[in-house]
């Protein structure tokens, strides 16, 4: 089992998207995969966002939020 994570990237941002509806992968593992991470980096940038009656693919909801998290958190391209 994987021990918290030093150095810089304690402190990265992650995103983590679930449709409610995954036949391939079901929602409890993604809960469980969050938990996990939470225990390996800093809680606070750990953020897991659930789609509802989306299955194993994406959304443009989804796209939309993950749009946001990369310009909240990459610096602006010259």
């Amino acid at each position: 089992s994987q021990g918290p994570i030093s150095g810089v990237n304690k402190d990265i941002a992650v995103l983590q998207c679930h449709g409610d509806c995954d036949p391939l992968v079901p929602l409890m593992f993604g809960s469980l995969t969050v938990e996990k991470l939470k225990t390996m980096i800093n809680p606070a940038n750990v953020t897991f966002k659930t789609y509802s009656g989306m299955m194993h693919s994406s959304s443009l909801e989804e796209m939309m939020d993950v749009k946001q998290f990369i310009e909240n958190h990459l610096p602006p391209i010259d």
